[in-house]
Order: C-alpha cells, then structure tokens, then sequence
C-alpha cells in the first residue's frame, strides 16, 4: 500500500481537523477549499481508526460523484478499493467510506438503522432540518472511535434558517446543547491554492448581484440568503379567499412529474390582476389520474387556457402519444408555455413586484399552502444567477407551474394589445 500524502491545509481547514466538538460547521463565503478539508479529513480518519465506519452525504449523486468520489479515486489509489456497488471505499486496516445522497425524504430513509462514527454532510445548507435530525440517529455504536456530524456550509439553501440557528446565531432547543455546536467561519481569501489556480474566481464573485454577493463573497448571513423572490412577503402575497365576481376570466397552469402535479386555478380581474384561488399538489398519479385530479379541482368554472410546460408535448415511447395528448382525452386541453426558464422567472418577478401603494399584481388565496411554503424557497442558481436552482425537486412543482401561467399571459397580452392596436389603425384610416 503506497502512502498518504496530501498538500498542507489552510489555517481553518487545520481547526476543522481539530475541531472535537460532536457538530463541527466549516465555511461561510464560497471557496473556502471545503469539499477538499471533507475529503481529506475523511480519508485521514479512516487511516488513522482502523474499522471506523464514515457516511459522505451530499444533497444530489452527481455533486456527489463530481466534488467527492472521483477525486477520491485518484487520491486513494493504491491506498483503498473502490466499489461501484455500494459506492464505498473499503481500506485494508478494515475502515469503510461510504458516499450517499438525500435529495429526497425517502433517500434519508435508507439509512434508518444504520451506525455510523463519523457523517460528512457537504452543503448543508441545501438539505432541510428533517434530513439533518434523521443522520443524527446514525450516529453511534458501541466502540471508542469520535461520534461527530462534519458540515460544510454557505448563504442560503433551503437549509439556511437551521444552519444559521444552531452554528452562527446559537440558539437552541430543549434537548440541544450549545457545547456541541463549533463553527468554523472561512471565505475565499484563506484558500490560497484556489486563488492562485483561479485569478477570476473572485471577480466573479464580485459581479453577482448585491444579496448574492453578500452571501457568497463575503459570507453574511443575515441577508435573505440568494433567495430569489425576493419580492415575496405573505403580507403583501397572500390573502383570505373571496367569491370571485362574474365576468373575470380564469386560467389554470400546471406542471406535471409523476413524482409531482402542481397545478392552480388563477381568476384575472377586469385591471388584468390575478388570484390564485385553488391548488392540487399530489404525488405518484399517471397522466390520466392528474387530468381527473385538475378536472375534479377545478370544477365549475371555464377555463380560458391551461399553461403547461413544452415537454409534456413529446411522445411517449410506451403509447406514442405525448402527455398532452392524454391531457386532452381525459378532459383537459393544455396551452403550451415558454420553454424560457428565465424570462419567465423575470416575468414572475414582475407579478410579485408591489407598486407605490403595496399592491401586487398577483395574490394567493391562503389555501394554497404548497405554493405559499415553497415559492419563497427557490434560491438562485449555482450556474446561471439569472436563473433559479432546479434542486431540490419538491420545491420547484409549484413555482414552475405559476412560471408558466406568467409566461403566457404575457405572451398573449402583448398579442391582445398589438391586435387592439392593429384594430384601431383601421378604424382611423378605414381600411
């Protein structure tokens, strides 16, 4: 076996070594040289406890596989063996690295059960509380190895609110002991090798709007923490349902997984302000169970047009026939909406944006729960600023499906106000 060697860490990279607290936090602004203290602290335990267990949690398995498994490949080989089968590192004094994800609730749930002496959680903060509880129930076992929980965190995520509680602003609930909570705060700067491979990466840092350049340059958590909605507030968003007057038009949208149909019911009065007065928010139901779902909800009303995303166009190889197709057969024609994403984010924007007086353009009756829960939990992108993160699914359904309600309104408004244009020029010149 060859031997382990590694660059020298940065001075908090070493207290993160050191740290001997059972929840040790480690970052703040972006490229703090995190997932190479995760990486290097994990193989350095493994090495040094013979037979200790060791969990690498990340929230998806493609960041996981990127920022940890196949660096580690190289950086073990000849020192540990790799299997593909259960996506662990397995080292000849006995000691087990094994790599895994939680996108989703059902992805902690695997590892209920389980003993684990040290658990990496990379990214914390774009995991939510529940996930963070459930991992510390796998911390035990009946041996003398350290039983800690390592997180890695910056600005924002849906897991921010928690994060910030227990590690920045420390406090605590029954049952939390603040003895077991170290933070260790790091920022770009102190990552010199990444400064010298990267000259651009702070610049970078410093074009990002001013929120999000708070939060990932200079690592403040008390800002809104790259939420992208900025303009959302329940004050001024979400109202007690009314009986809506005769003669507005109503609209519906959707967006449709079989893991997810979001999908809303919106009246536009007579100054083109909109309401989203209904909500059907369900999981596992094939396409002909959500049309009866939609219909079922959405009863009683005629709908001027049903906004749903483009590729519920594409055929399906089992029927050949795409899912809007099967939308309309069971009673539900659907309206293509922009493929865009940003431009109907920025739409979106436009109807949350409050005018002089607080006034939005668009509400939401407070039965929609899932749309008010989630909405203000879309954070930006990590590749594209303009753009929302994709990550985690459960909380993009239902603004995706209000995106594309916007994306179309606007599209026909604008044709609505060039045709009455076009109208009026020919009544002028009689044509």
């Amino acid at each position: 076996m060859r031997e382990y060697t590694m660059e020298k860490p940065n001075p908090r990279q070493k207290e993160f070594f050191l740290a001997r607290s059972r929840f040790v936090a480690y970052g703040g602004a972006r490229g703090g040289g995190k997932s190479w203290a995760v990486r290097r602290k994990a193989a350095l335990s493994a090495l040094y406890y013979p037979g200790i267990r060791i969990l690498v949690m990340r929230r998806s398995y493609p960041q996981l596989r990127e920022n940890h498994i196949l660096p580690m490949m190289k950086e073990l080989a000849g020192i540990a063996e790799y299997r593909e089968s259960d996506k662990s590192f397995s080292f000849p004094n006995g000691s087990r690295i094994r790599f895994g994800y939680c996108d989703a609730d059902t992805d902690t749930m695997q590892y209920q059960g389980q003993e684990y002496d040290l658990i990496f959680i990379d990214e914390a903060t774009q995991v939510p509380f529940e996930h963070f509880v459930r991992l510390k129930a796998c911390l035990r076992g009946a041996n003398d190895f350290p039983k800690r929980i390592y997180l890695t965190c910056n600005p924002g995520g849906i897991g921010h609110a928690w994060v910030k509680r227990l590690f920045i602003d420390r406090i605590y609930a029954e049952g939390e002991n603040p003895e077991d909570y170290t933070f260790i705060r790091a920022g770009v700067k102190d990552n010199a090798a990444l400064l010298k491979r990267d000259r651009g990466y702070v610049e970078m840092l410093q074009s990002l709007p001013p929120e999000l350049r708070r939060a990932w340059l200079d690592g403040e958590w008390d800002v809104l923490a790259g939420r992208y909605f900025t303009e959302f507030s329940t004050a001024a968003h979400v109202i007690e349902p009314f009986v809506i007057p005769e003669g507005w038009r109503w609209y519906g949208c959707l967006d449709y997984g079989l893991d997810m149909l979001a999908a809303y019911l919106i009246a536009v009065d007579f100054q083109g302000k909109a309401y989203v007065t209904r909500e059907v928010y369900r999981s596992g139901l094939i396409v002909s169970e959500a049309a009866a779902a939609v219909r079922a909800a959405f009863s009683g009303v005629k709908i001027t047009a049903m906004a749903a995303p483009p590729d519920l166009w594409s055929r399906r190889q089992d029927t050949g026939k795409s899912a809007a197709q099967i939308f309309a057969e069971n009673g539900v024609t659907l309206t293509r909406a922009s493929a865009d994403r940003v431009a109907g984010w920025y739409n979106l924007k436009e109807w949350l944006h409050a005018d002089e007086e607080g006034r939005p353009r668009l509400r939401i009756f407070r039965n929609c729960v899932n749309l008010i829960r989630t909405l203000p939990q879309l954070t930006f992108s990590e590749t594209d600023p303009n753009d929302c993160a994709v990550q985690p699914h459960e909380i993009t359904h239902a603004p995706d499906a209000l995106r594309y309600f916007c994306s179309y309104r606007s599209r026909s408004a604008g044709a609505q106000e060039t045709t009455e244009a076009d109208d009026q020029v020919r009544r002028v010149f009689n044509l």
